[in-house]
């Protein structure tokens, strides 16, 4: 059998042999990050330090209750004119004192402000689980476009190889020059170089998932096929404009923030009106060897019950500069959320834009697949006939190798666009991986099934070269004729 026709075979058995055990799905990786990943952690112990301090304002709508104890010793001297005396007695005090605040408009504005807090943390966290279904998301289609890029261009590499044995054997037999074997020499080294780069890149790729997610040695699964990606649904730029005024995390905390800004001015306001606190207590005083007054025993036990009015008058121009300040952080926070909202509406058109254009770079980029494809059989076809020479083979294969690298980059930014776009129109939930999910080969860690290096397995089969065109009765190949070189490790 020709060494072109084993090649396809060859390169099967050893993806098949190559295969790990088990991979991993978007889900499940995704899942290990929110046990591990640091920025999300943080993110979470952010949310719960913003509750306790959101809970802490309500401190001034409820009674405080003090309890209060002491011992004192006195000692005194006393001076008359028929004399001088000196004495000295103990005291000993203990009590227990209520504040129920009645009209404190500024603790009530202090309490609303909170409530926004408590919301705005709430925003503040949907951003990061947001952010993170991203983050492992692209991590997961890098290390796939890697392993990509790496098995297209071992592909390339056995291709040029054959072409390069051609080359040779028809320079030996006479049927070609020594140019065909020198251009297929260098298109072969340019390859190993490109094959060292595209292993290190992977390694980088992989470092990076196993990095966020927690788990060494993370295998992604690679795209079923055939492929079938996910449209934008509604197919309506302006409908997902609306969703992000309604739904964008973002925007919610702007407007918050402004609420907050309000309540501020409320809080200034206050320095002007008064305060109306309700008291109730009771204490107890001890003497047993009496007082300053009294020379025999003495207690007091004191129940008190009242309310305590205090207004304001004059603060040296403090509180009006306080509502100056406070109008114009309002403003300020006015115009951040008018800036948060054009922002979002301008993400939320490039993405839905950028998702738009990539899903029609996958169909012109499968159509240039299949072009590429048809001008190698016809180059390797007139290589065989003597109307094209070797270089033209070369240049179709690199043609269709870089197509299919386009291809499954364009293939895999669909996807991400799909997940960006929700991102950014405020929309994104951990739910959403579960339609990128599904056009993943689950079944890819089973054995004799491709593990993905190749995008589309089905459809993208090794490239095979054609045969030498010397005649049947052409000599061996010369046994000392230079060999092919090998990849520098």
């Amino acid at each position: 059998m020709p060494v072109f026709r084993l090649l396809p075979l060859a390169l099967a058995l050893t993806g098949a042999l190559a295969l790990p055990a088990h991979g991993q799905s978007l889900i499940e990786l995704y899942d290990a990050a929110r046990d591990y990943d640091a920025t999300w952690q943080a993110a979470r112990a952010q949310y719960d330090a913003s509750l306790a301090r959101a809970a802490q304002a309500k401190a001034g709508i409820l009674p405080s209750v003090g309890l209060s104890a002491g011992a004192s010793r006195t000692e005194i001297d006393v001076d008359t004119p028929s004399g001088s005396a000196s004495r000295g007695f103990n005291t000993q005090t203990g009590g227990i004192n209520a504040v129920q605040p009645i009209y404190r408009p500024a603790n009530w504005a202090t309490y609303e402000q909170s409530k926004r807090q408590v919301d705005i943390a709430q925003t503040q966290l949907t951003i990061a689980e947001q952010d993170l279904v991203v983050r492992v998301s692209q991590a997961y289609f890098d290390v796939l476009a890697s392993q990509d890029s790496l098995a297209l261009v071992r592909a390339q590499k056995a291709a040029v190889a054959e072409q390069l044995a051609a080359a040779k054997r028809n320079f030996e037999v006479g049927t070609s020059t020594i140019t065909d074997s020198r251009e297929a020499q260098a298109r072969y080294d340019l390859v190993i170089a490109q094959e060292i780069a595209a292993e290190n890149d992977l390694q980088v790729k992989k470092i990076v998932l196993d990095q966020l997610v927690g788990r060494p040695g993370s295998v992604p699964f690679p795209l079923a096929a055939p492929v079938v990606l996910p449209s934008p649904s509604p197919a309506d730029v302006n409908a997902w404009v609306a969703q992000a005024e309604d739904a964008h995390p973002a925007i919610a905390q702007a407007r918050l923030a402004l609420d907050v800004a309000t309540l501020e001015i409320d809080k200034a306001k206050a320095g002007h009106k008064p305060t109306l606190d309700a008291q109730l207590g009771y204490n107890v005083s001890n003497n047993p060897q009496g007082t300053a007054q009294q020379t025999g025993k003495t207690r007091v036990n004191a129940a008190s019950i009242g309310v305590q009015f205090s207004l304001p008058l004059f603060a040296g121009f403090a509180t009006e500069n306080r509502i100056r300040e406070t109008l114009a952080l309002e403003e300020q926070s006015r115009q951040v959320l008018e800036s948060t909202r054009r922002s979002v509406t301008q993400a939320t058109r490039s993405a839905y834009l950028g998702l738009v254009s990539g899903a029609g770079q996958v169909k012109a980029l499968e159509a240039a697949e299949a072009s590429s494809q048809s001008a190698l059989d016809a180059n390797r076809l007139g290589y065989q006939v003597g109307v094209r020479i070797n270089i033209d083979v070369l240049n179709s294969q690199s043609q269709l190798f870089q197509t299919r690298r386009d291809l499954a980059v364009a293939r895999y930014n669909v996807l991400l666009g799909n997940l960006k776009l929700r991102q950014a129109n405020g929309t994104l939930t951990a739910g959403d991986l579960g339609v990128v999910n599904a056009t993943l080969a689950a079944d890819a860690g089973a054995p004799g099934v491709s593990s993905g290096a190749v995008p589309s397995a089905a459809t993208m089969s090794p490239v095979p070269v054609a045969p030498a065109s010397a005649p049947p009765t052409a000599a061996p190949v010369n046994p000392v004729a230079p060999p092919v070189r090998a990849p520098v490790r």
